[in-house]
């Protein structure tokens, strides 16, 4: 059934109240998804041309590529460390291997997938690189105990979210790294699968055993959790 004879149908079968509010909300919803399926079209034209340009040695398509996605990346590097100038370096990596990948981008899907991906690594090697150098490193239990309030009273988010990215800090890189796409980012077992470069069945496997380790950190710290 078309838009036209849908129109008709609601039309005739409604009260004609009910027929004018159910048509214009059709059309809208589908005015807004066309108007967003074009504009992702048209952001996948804008990177392929600036792609091109930058091969060629264009210096200002590289500087559009960048301005289009920095927010993308600094999100997802977020994830990784709050220090902002370790962030904004981090960033600086994914943007200078995006470069030196570039010629290995072949267009199947979306740009921000593939530097999704890139930030994902660089972020993961971080972690690495971080746990090599200190691997006696561990949170503070006094300070999970002084970020609790009375016990009526709910912790401050902001403060919470502090608190478990520190108790996340202190599990094995892959764990944190697992734990972190599957439900910081909430990404979905594929995704996962695809920005990890595991197969889905290690990606369930990982997530089994990150979440019992993460769940023996809460009850060291006197919280009984269920995750």
């Amino acid at each position: 059934m078309n838009l036209v004879s849908a129109a008709s149908f609601v039309t005739h079968a409604l009260p004609p109240q009910v027929a004018v509010v159910r048509l214009w909300t059709g059309l809208t919803t589908a005015l807004a998804a066309s108007t967003t399926t074009a504009a992702r079209v048209a952001v996948r034209m804008a990177d392929l041309r600036d792609i091109q340009r930058t091969l060629k040695g264009d210096s200002e398509a590289f500087k559009r590529l960048i301005e289009r996605y920095q927010q993308h990346v600094a999100g997802i590097l977020w994830k990784f460390t709050r220090d902002h100038r370790v962030h904004d370096e981090l960033a600086q990596d994914v943007f200078v291997e995006m470069y030196l990948s570039l010629r290995t981008y072949k267009g199947k899907a979306p740009l921000s997938h593939w530097l999704a991906r890139i930030a994902t690594r660089i972020g993961y090697r971080f972690w690495k690189e971080k746990q090599s150098r200190s691997r006696d490193e561990s949170f503070s239990l006094t300070e999970w105990d002084g970020a609790l309030m009375d016990g009526q009273q709910r912790i401050d988010p902001s403060e919470a979210a502090r608190v478990l990215y520190e108790l996340l800090a202190q599990l094995a890189p892959r764990d944190r790294l697992v734990l972190t796409l599957r439900y910081l980012e909430e990404c979905d077992i594929e995704e996962t699968a695809r920005r990890t470069g595991w197969s889905k069945p290690m990606v369930k496997v990982q997530s089994l055993r990150a979440r019992k380790k993460l769940r023996k950190l809460f009850e060291k710290a006197g919280w009984e959790v269920t995750l």
